[in-house]
């Protein structure tokens, strides 16, 4: 679990969190957290904001050999797709997934001025469920993202 809001918290026990809620999940499922997977996943649990992949690929290589960019394409794309980090489409940036391994549709605020990212939770959105489904269309992914001011930012 990570920290999905702008309020100040502990963020050390949330990184740890995140990682301890990784290890579990990857455990149960018998999925593979190699070494570069997990520095990603830490990469992103440090980060103030969401992360471009190239910024986690500054990151991986300031503590190891370099890496070329498909290392971190990589290890993203499985942290996305086992539920453990989100892409944030308006910044096409990562962070890590405040609900790890639960099935979700959380809906992401987004700071213009920062581009810090909060998760909120669950979002259901039967409206556009009950439109998809009077015109025989079947939904298989939502993104919904919010643009604004978060507290630290607005005037």
């Amino acid at each position: 679990m990570t920290c999905p809001s702008f309020d100040p918290h502990d963020h050390a026990a949330c990184r740890r969190a995140g990682m301890d809620a990784a290890e579990s999940l990857c455990a149960d499922r018998r999925l593979r957290l190699t070494p570069v997977r997990r520095r990603v996943l830490e990469l992103l649990l440090a980060a103030p904001k969401a992360q471009g992949a190239y910024d986690v690929l500054s990151g991986l290589n300031r503590d190891a050999p370099p890496r070329q960019p498909p290392a971190a394409y990589r290890a993203l794309d499985f942290l996305v797709a086992h539920g453990l980090a989100h892409r944030i489409e308006r910044l096409n940036a990562y962070v890590a997934c405040a609900s790890p391994g639960s099935t979700h549709r959380p809906a992401f605020l987004i700071c213009r001025a920062c581009d810090r990212v909060a998760e909120t939770p669950d979002l259901t959105p039967d409206r556009l469920k009950r439109e998809a489904d009077a015109q025989g269309f079947r939904i298989e992914a939502t993104v919904v993202e919010a643009v604004g001011l978060c507290p630290a930012c607005a005037p």
